[in-house]
């Protein structure tokens, strides 16, 4: 029962054609030609240098990130406690008054 069920390949049921033949080829060497083109270099794209004040500057900025991150969602937690205290109290404060209204006579008979 708790065994996964690997499913099976289907065998192909339209025509298949068969595997072509690879046939080796063989490599001649030449004489190497010297090219008259001249090499010009790649562009390079600057390099960042990791310095000792870059890295505390990032590890001070992920700090403070991940610290208002969390002061955000502790708020936003605060708040959903306090809604639902509240909306407690209230269905609390209702059920009194309804249940008070229940007991008393009826003042028209």
């Amino acid at each position: 029962m708790f065994r996964p069920k690997i499913p099976t390949m289907p065998m192909p049921t339209g025509l298949t054609t068969p595997p072509a033949v690879v046939e080796p080829t063989t490599v001649t060497r030449h004489a190497e030609i010297p090219l008259a083109t001249t090499h010009t270099p790649a562009p390079s794209r600057p390099t960042v240098q990791l310095t000792p004040g870059t890295a505390l500057a990032l590890v001070g900025g992920g700090t403070a990130v991940v610290l208002v991150l969390g002061a955000v969602l502790v708020s936003l937690l605060l708040a959903v406690a306090i809604t639902g205290a509240s909306v407690g109290v209230c269905a609390v404060v209702l059920r009194s008054l309804l249940a008070s209204d229940a007991k008393r006579p009826c003042p028209i008979s």
